[in-house]
């Protein structure tokens, strides 16, 4: 479900910026495999776009939101042992968000899910 629309742009690699949402979304899914939905919202103000992606998966324990953008890190838990990855998709992530000035940030909590935050800097009308 996607909700929000926006009139604004945003300067950036579109592939890269592509493989950010295919990435966070294709994560939503995968670590919440009997949620019905992942619901992406859009916002923006005059500085910056935000896109949010949530999900009511697994959740990610507290003490692990902030090394989750860490290279190689993955959540230990008998759940997400069974879930293949290498720990890169999220540091990439973070690294291609930073280099289009924006930030990446995560919400979540053990079995109710996780909200990922992207905000990017609109394109500025020279």
């Amino acid at each position: 479900m996607v909700r929000g629309a926006v009139q604004t742009s945003v300067l950036g690699d579109q592939d890269r910026l592509g493989q950010v949402f295919a990435n966070l979304i294709s994560n939503a899914i995968k670590y919440s495999p009997h949620a019905q939905t992942v619901e992406i919202d859009l916002a923006s103000s005059p500085e910056i776009i935000t896109i949010r992606v949530h999900d009511y998966g697994m959740g990610i324990p507290r003490e692990q939101c902030d090394k989750i953008f860490e290279r190689f890190y993955r959540v230990s838990g008998s759940k997400q042992k069974t879930i293949p990855g290498l720990g890169m998709g999220l540091y990439i992530v973070a690294e291609i968000v930073k280099s289009h000035g924006g930030t990446i940030t995560v919400d979540s909590e053990v079995g109710r899910g996780s909200t990922f935050t992207v905000t990017l800097p609109c394109k500025r009308d020279a």
